[in-house]
């Protein structure tokens, strides 16, 4: 039952301040199983309210998203966009003495090293937050036994029993693979491979055309591979607002990215000198690669997380089942992240889950995530961004609808920096008399979209309404005008838009 009593609060935070004791005899308020964005969030928000917390952790604390997922693919995505502002230099009247067909060199190895200083940098800043918190880190597997107790198989062979008064799951996602592409690591690779590369492969059949497939493929096509997206479903980037897709769509064609949509891969022949594989697809086509990058999602990391007799539920899928607070149907026991059923695999969505599950264990008053409305972040070239209802989401939710959608190629300052491809669109509901209402939804597809997110984050959030939104002023010349130009026309009286 989740604690809702003043007097409950503060037993916890009375037992918090004896937390180093408490550790010494195995035991602590909190023991969170996994030491990804969830967990270790949920560690230091705990430690910052007295709670003695602990940490189980397979590999390093930071989880996939800083050592082998979100810090370092955008890393590298922002690689690609150098080499991009180098190789368009010479529109800005910027050369570099060489002829004026001359590319970039890209020397991955040298982009592979300073990824690993980022990620190694902010590593090291985490390890000293938690440490700087007291928060006790167990290097190892975490198994969750009845009663609360946490068995710990040591990556130094030893095994070790804490308990907590509570327990948070967040053990994280894997790599989804498919039948027929077996990874191997050099020719078939998942994120994980693809993140320790030290050359670019000349050719890449990206599988999966979702947010981690556009992303890889804007990467390698950036860089100068030859890249081709197979997609089983009808469009890529399914989810997002058919207009910020089209964006995409439309730019990748021009960039040489090759978009198998609708189509089943068969499997593949590896050649066997190991350089390269032909992928079968469709009915009987082949296409030669040096490379596979396999991208269709990701499992939860639950195999062996529990032991007989937890009361939690798995579900079908494997994914852990929990209420609206993240509290499982075990007394105590919490879940975050992507362990999680029915939920985004976001890391700032993990973020806003630990802090409901701390503030449900303290007893404070708790607003749970609203998933429809959370922000989304893609980070291909264009970049996409969006927080609430599609356009065909509100319509088949029931909503009568006004839409307004502005192309950054009427902004200065897009024109300015040369990136003008996108456009933000914004849904409001309609009102009786015609007007636009209740901004449902804000989708953006363009340049730095995902920074600018935050002001449409926060009118879908609010409810507000563009008469309310249009009021704020924008800076000009600034990208964030065509978000403000979007909902004054929602108004009624645009000034750039129609």
């Amino acid at each position: 039952m989740v604690p809702t009593e003043p007097e409950v609060a503060s037993e916890h935070r009375a037992s918090g301040r004896d937390g180093a004791e408490e550790g010494a005899n195995g035991t602590y308020d909190v023991v969170i199983i996994g030491g990804g964005p969830g967990g270790y969030a949920a560690a230091l928000y705990g430690a910052a309210a007295g709670l003695s917390t602990a940490i189980v952790e397979l590999d390093k604390v930071g989880g996939t998203c800083l050592h082998r997922g979100c810090v370092p693919a955008k890393e590298f995505l922002e690689t690609a966009a150098v080499y991009r502002t180098v190789a368009g230099a010479s529109q800005f009247g910027i050369g570099s003495g060489t002829a004026d067909d001359a590319k970039p060199i890209v020397e991955f190895a040298v982009s592979q090293a300073r990824k690993q200083q980022v990620v190694d940098q902010l590593f090291k800043g985490l390890s000293g937050l938690l440490k700087g918190r007291g928060i006790a880190v167990f290097n190892g597997t975490g198994t969750l036994l009845p009663d609360h107790q946490v068995r710990i198989a040591g990556n130094d062979g030893s095994t070790t029993e804490i308990t907590g008064t509570d327990i948070v799951l967040a053990a994280g996602s894997l790599p989804r693979t498919i039948p027929g592409f077996d990874v191997d690591g050099t020719v078939v690779m998942t994120s994980d491979e693809v993140l320790a590369l030290d050359t670019l492969p000349a050719s890449v059949a990206v599988v999966g055309g979702g947010a981690i497939g556009c992303e890889f493929a804007s990467l390698f096509a950036d860089l100068g591979s030859k890249v081709t997206v197979f997609e089983a479903l009808p469009t890529i980037l399914t989810g997002c607002d058919s207009d910020v897709a089209n964006v995409v769509a439309r730019s990748f064609r021009k960039r040489g990215i090759d978009v198998k949509a609708g189509m089943q891969l068969q499997g593949h022949t590896p050649d066997p000198s190991g350089q390269g594989t032909v992928v079968l697809y469709g009915d009987g086509d082949k296409l030669a690669v040096d490379a596979v990058v396999v991208s269709v999602g990701r499992r939860p990391r639950t195999d062996g997380l529990l032991a007989e007799g937890t009361g939690v539920i798995i579900d079908e899928r494997g994914f852990v089942v929990a209420d609206e607070t993240m509290l499982t149907a075990a007394p105590g026991v919490w879940a975050v992240g992507d362990v999680v059923a029915n939920t985004p695999q976001l890391a700032h969505v993990g973020f806003a889950e630990a802090i409901v599950v701390i503030k449900s264990i303290l007893g404070e008053p708790v607003l749970p995530v609203d998933y429809d409305r959370v922000p989304w972040a893609i980070y291909c070239h264009p970049e996409v961004a969006f927080a609430g209802l599609t356009e065909e989401a509100a319509k088949e939710a029931g909503y009568d609808i006004v839409v307004k959608k502005d192309p950054f190629g009427g902004n200065s300052r897009a024109r300015i920096i040369g990136d003008t491809e996108g456009v933000v669109k914004v849904i409001a509901q309609r009102r009786p008399d015609g007007t636009a209402g209740k901004i449902l939804g804000v989708h953006m597809a363009g340049p730095w979209v995902t920074e600018q997110l935050g002001a449409g984050y926060l009118a879908v959030n609010w409810e507000a309404t563009p008469d309310e939104v249009a009021q704020f002023i924008q800076p000009h010349p600034s990208l964030s005008e065509t978000f403000g130009e979007t909902v004054l026309a929602l108004t009624g009286r645009g000034l750039h838009v129609a």
